[in-house]
């Protein structure tokens, strides 16, 4: 089947009218591609964390473009329209934010912070303030007041979810995307786009493994996809 499009970790292939299949890669980047790899089978852990995540959050309310798994490196998907946004909500201060601000990775935030960049790789996804968005038509005000509201309903979610599986929720990437005018939550949930940490040692189980030359990058995948399956 002729692909439609395909990106850093997944490619997506016409499944009807109104839906898509995704294929998701086992290729790795970080820094805006300027680090590549290859972690054996994450494509499989986050086709199954994101099927799993997105009927959890649409259990509980929220709604996303997910239908269903195909295989173990395939789901079905409404086809949406994307925001060209990239929405971050952070728990603790860890990464770009903790190395922007000069505070200790880790340190807690006083309230969950939803931050927006804008979804352009040629400019390196820079942030953008709300007002930015609304100024360039990026998103009506209601548009973005609702990406906001569901973005801190996912993270009480995410967050609950994850504390019950020993794993503490430092942050996560998010995309929308309209279809027949309804925003509806988008891309992925997986280790890929978000920062877990075990809450007893303290060590990453996420992306982070791959970017600071950690190791046990698949090691920890897995295991994050068998705590997420557990129920």
């Amino acid at each position: 089947m002729e692909k439609l499009y395909e990106g850093k970790a997944k490619v997506l292939f016409p499944a009807g009218p109104d839906t898509l299949r995704v294929y998701f890669k086992d290729e790795a980047t970080a820094f805006n591609a300027q680090k590549r790899g290859l972690i054996p089978g994450k494509g499989v852990v986050n086709n199954k964390v994101s099927a799993t995540l997105f009927r959890y959050l649409e259990a509980h309310g929220v709604k996303t473009h997910f239908l269903e798994e195909v295989s173990d490196r395939e789901m079905r998907v409404w086809r949406v329209e994307i925001l060209p946004l990239e929405v971050i909500l952070r728990f603790r201060a860890a990464g770009s934010f903790a190395k922007r601000y000069g505070v200790k990775e880790g340190t807690p935030l006083k309230t969950p912070l939803v931050e927006f960049s804008l979804k352009s790789d040629p400019l390196g996804d820079p942030l953008i303030c709300p007002e930015a968005i609304l100024a360039l038509g990026l998103a009506t005000e209601e548009e973005l007041s609702q990406v906001k509201a569901t973005t801190l309903k996912v993270g009480e979610l995410l967050r609950d979810f994850f504390a019950q599986r020993g794993l503490d929720l430092v942050d996560f990437k998010l995309e929308f995307g309209k279809r027949n005018r309804e925003i509806l939550l988008a891309d992925e949930i997986s280790p890929d786009t978000m920062r877990l940490w075990d809450q007893k040692t303290g060590e990453p189980m996420d992306k982070d493994r791959f970017r600071k030359d950690l190791g046990g990058v698949e090691e920890a995948y897995q295991e994050v996809l068998r705590r997420v399956l557990r129920g």
